[in-house]
């Protein structure tokens, strides 16, 4: 599955130079001739692998580099090889192309160290920004790597970094990658769960058909957690949202093609008090004991198997609106326990 890419705005992916004095065609010789000229003096050994990463959204966002030894490779492996065609074909590239998606990227890496073998250059490209993060390419890699070939990756878009460096969040302290929102309720709650105690931002993808049930889903257990929103990157209609989930549901109804394209969520760290005091997994744990167990019991079950504050996490526990009202019926635990 591939980075978020949106479908909103197709338009925006036909012309990667915007039409100039030169005009369009001259802009893209030139582009192409300055690629290889910058890349001259590099030396890419004639059989090996490339790790390609290729735009998120608008043709444009390709590098020069990318441009240049692709012009120096036999064939491209691709995720989608109609996505593939489309850049190739917007920078007036032409190479054979082989299917390499998830269902058959075994058999894709097979075919690749064939290519290998007789000495080819064989780019790899995901669908939409770097290969084998959350997309296909970790076995093509692999294998290669196994078989003595040069591995080499050409840097460039990603939608996580993409959007994390819009976001206005302090990563000092970094952030963790979580790939895609489970598509089921229960899944969804204990991915959220699971995430909410990270001292880190937490960067995950949502799809345009799962996003209000996502987003209801982390309100249900994090309402004051703020969240930055990011839809449509590098394309026309790209948008950031930030505030609490309530907010971004409001914003979601206020328009009808907000809920369209694809999103990345951005959960800023848990609070300092917390964080590092509850490792991820205690967190939907005493999610489920709660439900049968009164909260300062269930706290403590999950503090003896985790390791976890036990007093963190009864406050955090507390923060979840299912549990707020448990308070009353437990009490907290106290400095005697």
């Amino acid at each position: 599955m591939s980075e978020p890419r949106s479908h909103e705005s197709p338009d925006s992916e036909q012309s990667p130079v915007a039409p100039g004095p030169l005009g369009t065609a001259d802009a893209t010789r030139m582009a192409l001739a300055a690629s290889r000229a910058l890349c001259a003096a590099q030396q890419i050994p004639t059989a090996c692998l490339l790790m390609v990463a290729t735009p998120i959204g608008n043709l444009a966002d390709v590098g020069l580099r990318t441009l240049a030894l692709l012009q120096r490779c036999d064939l491209v492996a691709a995720e989608d090889t109609r996505a593939a065609q489309r850049l190739l074909k917007a920078w007036g590239l032409s190479l054979p192309l082989l299917r390499a998606d998830r269902h058959r990227e075994q058999a894709a890496a097979q075919q690749v160290m064939r290519h290998l073998a007789e000495g080819r250059r064989v780019a790899f490209v995901s669908d939409a920004g770097t290969p084998a993060i959350r997309d296909p390419g970790a076995a093509l890699a692999r294998s290669a790597r196994a078989a003595g070939y040069a591995v080499l990756a050409l840097p460039g878009p990603s939608a996580v970094t993409t959007a994390l460096s819009a976001s206005g969040l302090e990563l000092d302290e970094g952030y963790v990658f979580a790939g895609y929102v489970p598509a089921t309720q229960g899944q969804r709650a204990e991915f959220y769960a699971a995430q909410l105690g990270s001292p880190r931002a937490v960067v995950c993808f949502e799809t345009p058909h799962r996003i209000r049930a996502s987003l209801a889903a982390l309100g249900e257990l994090a309402p004051r957690r703020r969240v930055v929103l990011a839809k449509e990157l590098t394309k026309q209609f790209e948008t950031f949202v930030e505030g609490h989930v309530e907010d971004l549901l409001r914003w979601l109804d206020a328009g009808a093609h907000h809920a369209q394209g694809e999103f990345v969520l951005i959960l800023e760290p848990a609070p300092a008090h917390a964080a590092g005091a509850l490792p991820q997994q205690a967190l939907p744990w005493v999610l489920r004991l709660a439900r049968e167990l009164p909260a300062s019991r269930a706290c403590a079950v999950v503090a003896e198997m985790t390791g976890a504050d036990r007093r963190a996490l009864y406050r955090w526990l507390l923060e979840q609106p299912e549990h707020g009202s448990s308070r009353q019926a437990s009490g907290e635990p106290g400095s005697q326990d």
